[in-house]
């Protein structure tokens, strides 16, 4: 397989053995590592998608873990290869690192863990009492721009890594943690007693998460779009094959594998890339149930995350 469009990134991949991903040092559901050393989550399942496709394994991955403060200074400086940490696609980081978002992974917006007992209803319950956060994210600036306006405030404590964030809310000295929800179900899931705090249902920002990469190889930055959305495509593909004995969902993955196939070598790739990447981690609907559905126990519901035929914003690029 010779480099050809992937670019210089993905020949320094293949020379490697490996692909460096950059992902959270912990948040359940999205990129966590268990005691046995094995990483875990749908940012996760992405790098490991894009392993597959790269590399012809979706095991072939070095993973770095970082603050969120570090999550695009470790990708800027050549230290990975692709960043999938819970990032928020925002024009200001596109402005402010040599870096480009990819695609959108999952869609979030910030929201608010809280005990069950302070009998807080709303964000504007909060207003006045401290909150966590965590250091090198959109939460300060998600916050200010929602109290602001309507003549209110909160005290933001600033943490530098998720497990502090929340260890700073489960002490006693924050009122709420203030994360993605989609996060916070994760979180949440890691205190003593997760019954006795909830998550407010309003939700104060739009957060695109997405994967990113260095802005210096469009080859590349192709291959990791092209990617995700193999996952979303094969999944419309398996529900318009409507339900059966398995049969048709077969033949459905196979049709899709076969279509992105025939554009591999122009992108540097092999025809059956597509076959071993839905091999390795499955469509988008698979990688969220194992990572975030009822089966993983936090049980997230897809919400915006479903594809645009079930009222979701995710919209598969045709493969043809």
């Amino acid at each position: 397989m010779s480099a050809g469009r992937g670019g210089s990134t993905l020949a320094a991949v293949r020379a490697r053995g490996a692909l460096r991903a950059v992902v959270s040092r912990g948040v359940p559901g999205l990129s966590a590592c268990s005691a046995r050393g094995v990483w875990s989550g749908l940012d996760t399942d992405v790098a490991r998608a894009v392993a597959a496709a790269a590399l012809g394994d979706g095991d072939a991955v070095e993973w770095v873990p970082a603050d969120p403060a570090d999550r695009l200074s470790v990708l800027a400086a050549g230290g990975a290869e692709l960043t999938v940490a819970n990032t928020t696609w925002t024009m200001g980081r596109e402005a402010a690192w040599p870096v480009l978002f990819a695609a959108v992974t999952c869609y979030d917006g910030e929201g608010f863990l809280v005990r069950a007992a302070d009998g807080i209803t709303g964000p504007a319950g909060l207003a006045g009492r401290e909150v966590a956060v965590q250091a090198g994210t959109t939460s300060a600036a998600n916050l200010a721009a929602w109290y602001g306006p309507r003549g209110l405030a909160v005290r933001v404590r600033e943490y530098p890594t998720p497990a502090a964030a929340l260890a700073g809310y489960a002490d006693g000295g924050c009122a709420a943690l203030v994360l993605d929800r989609v996060a916070l179900a994760g979180q949440r899931a890691l205190l003593p007693v997760p019954g006795g705090h909830t998550v407010l249902a309003e939700t104060v920002s739009r957060e695109p998460m997405a994967a990113a990469v260095r802005e210096d190889d469009p080859g590349w930055l192709r291959l990791c779009r092209w990617v995700v959305n193999l996952l979303l495509a094969a999944e419309h593909e398996v529900a318009q094959a409507g339900p059966g004995d398995g049969g048709r969902a077969a033949a459905a993955l196979e049709r899709v594998a076969r279509a992105a196939g025939r554009h591999g070598p122009a992108a540097g790739l092999e025809p059956r890339w597509a076959a071993r990447v839905l091999a390795a981690v499955g469509t988008y609907a698979d990688v969220y149930e194992r990572a975030l559905g009822p089966t993983s126990g936090l049980d997230v519901p897809r919400g915006l995350n479903e594809l645009w035929t079930g009222g979701g914003l995710h919209y598969p690029v045709s493969l043809y």
